[in-house]
């Protein structure tokens, strides 16, 4: 993986085709420079390069995909954390459980969650 670039100049070379044709098959560079014309010789912006069988991959505007997937991913932990807490329709909360008990902060007019109490100074038993 390569990642040095300088903002608004050409990304320097690190990596040389003659370094590449010494790499094994199956190799996978990543050069996350690729917008900036690439840390590896071999590199084009935007596409996946194969090079005497190394994968060279360019991505280009990397951070701009980034929240899909974050947002993919929140929404499928809160999707799990929703299923384990309702159970045939109703609210089920089990504070044997893990997740649950370290999930939840309050209930019933009870802090419930230890790092809230100690945050609060509130005493253990209360």
């Amino acid at each position: 993986m390569t990642t040095a670039q300088v903002p608004g100049k050409k990304a320097p070379l690190l990596v040389t085709k003659e370094m590449v044709d010494q790499m094994k098959p199956g190799t996978v560079i990543v050069d996350m420079a690729a917008a900036q014309g690439g840390n590896c010789e071999c590199t084009e912006a935007g596409k996946d390069v194969e090079w005497n069988g190394v994968t060279i991959i360019g991505p280009v505007n990397l951070p701009a995909t980034m929240p899909v997937h974050a947002s993919e991913l929140y929404a499928k932990n809160i999707t799990a954390l929703l299923k384990l807490m309702v159970k045939d329709g109703e609210l089920n909360l089990n504070f044997e459980d893990d997740i649950i008990a370290g999930a939840c902060v309050t209930h019933a007019g009870e802090i419930r969650n230890q790092r809230v109490k100690d945050a609060l100074g509130v005493a253990v038993n209360s």
